[in-house]
């Protein structure tokens, strides 16, 4: 017995210097982490994690724009191999919209049509949207503008706001998802995020090849805010959320209640209806009821990869998948808004997880996904 509590004595003496240990060195975020995932049962981010951050609010206008229905709704079941997919993966959402109508429609568990989960990457998406709204609005000149002109901490660098935006921005950001050291799990839960980002250098010549980091968008949700004098979910609220009609109110992540910096990179917490209004204002070439939300030159630019071979535009990936010319949104659990514009079709899927395989950049469950929408509109 008394070996026991000496032994509980230490265990407990090695927590708490572990725990001062990490306010010292500032590795504090680690805790928030542990809190937010292990202490909830998960052993990664999840996509109910929302009640666990500050939030800002993207607040919807007074006018719904309701998604009609297909004249076959729901006509058809789900394929066998969908089934499988869903199952494998943890599904909560699958929508096929095929003329701007939904054709299909589907929830799992718990979930329904209004239903928050977390965006994750596909944030980058609508932050470079609202980089094209900016343009738009004259707050940010053009796709080169420096980012130097909104912080002067990047003087005598040569990075752009397109370079940002396409992921080839030249900063020493390492994007790893495992260690809780890195400075992607900083970014996710440490309280002050604007330190973090700006404590970044460029390091590799800009504008020269794709590397996807997420302090690439952030940065670039960043310099929005600087130049707009507003916070992003405002922004995005006034710019998109209103005059697409969406149901319902969406959440941001803030990195706390003290500094209100959105994680430009990840973290809006919406439902697949709502997601869906940026691919089909994307495929309609920024347009949405006839009003010029976006510039079509910004949106083609967009959706077009910037680097000959490599699967990114500006926010979107770019596939060539069955020779059909496709953009999608991806959040890094299987969140997917995928847009195929010469089949005026955009595949729906909100999940837990996605497929650990990739093949030509995308996780193998993407491709499952655009398979099976086809096969069910042939039924």
């Amino acid at each position: 017995m008394k070996f026991i509590k000496k032994l509980l004595k230490w265990l407990i003496g090695i927590i708490v210097a572990l725990v001062i240990a990490a306010y010292i060195f500032d590795y504090d975020y680690i805790l928030k982490g542990v809190r937010v995932v292990y202490f909830t049962g998960h052993s990664t981010a999840f996509i109910d994690d929302y009640p666990y951050f500050e939030n800002d609010t993207i607040k919807k206008g007074t006018t719904t724009d309701d998604w009609p229905l297909h004249k076959n709704y729901n006509s058809v079941t789900a394929t066998d191999a969908l089934k499988a997919i869903n199952d494998q993966y943890g599904t909560i959402a699958y929508l096929i919209i095929k003329n701007d109508s939904i054709f299909y429609e589907n929830y799992a568990e718990d979930y329904s049509k209004d239903s928050k989960t977390n965006s994750f990457s596909m944030a980058k998406s609508i932050t470079s949207a609202l980089l094209g709204k900016a343009i738009m609005d004259g707050y940010i000149k053009n796709l080169d503008q420096p980012i130097s002109d909104f912080y002067p901490q990047f003087k005598g660098t040569k990075t752009t706001v397109g370079d940002l935006s396409s992921m080839s921005s030249g900063l020493d950001w390492v994007e790893s998802y495992t260690s809780p050291f890195s400075i992607t799990a900083r970014a996710n839960y440490d309280d002050d995020l604007a330190e973090t980002i700006l404590n970044q250098k460029v390091v590799k010549t800009p504008g020269k090849e794709f590397e996807y980091l997420s302090g690439s968008t952030q940065l670039l949700g960043m310099v929005i805010k600087e130049a707009t004098g507003k916070q992003l979910a405002t922004y995005l609220s006034e710019s998109f959320w209103q005059p697409l009609g969406a149901e319902n109110d969406a959440l941001w992540q803030l990195d706390d209640d003290k500094n209100k910096l959105a994680k430009a990179f990840c973290c809006i917490s919406s439902n697949a209806r709502d997601f869906a209004r940026f691919g089909k204002l994307y495929k309609d070439h920024g347009k949405w009821n006839g009003k010029q939300l976006l510039d079509s030159t910004f949106v083609a630019t967009s959706t077009q990869s910037r680097f000959k071979g490599q699967p990114y535009g500006y926010g979107f990936w770019i596939s060539d998948y069955n020779n059909k010319h496709t953009f999608a949104m991806i959040g890094i659990l299987g969140q997917y808004v995928i847009t195929i514009p010469e089949d005026n079709i955009i595949i729906i899927r909100l999940g837990h997880h996605r497929s650990p395989e990739k093949v030509n950049f995308f996780p193998s469950d993407f491709y499952v996904y655009i398979d099976e929408a086809y096969a069910m509109m042939k039924k």
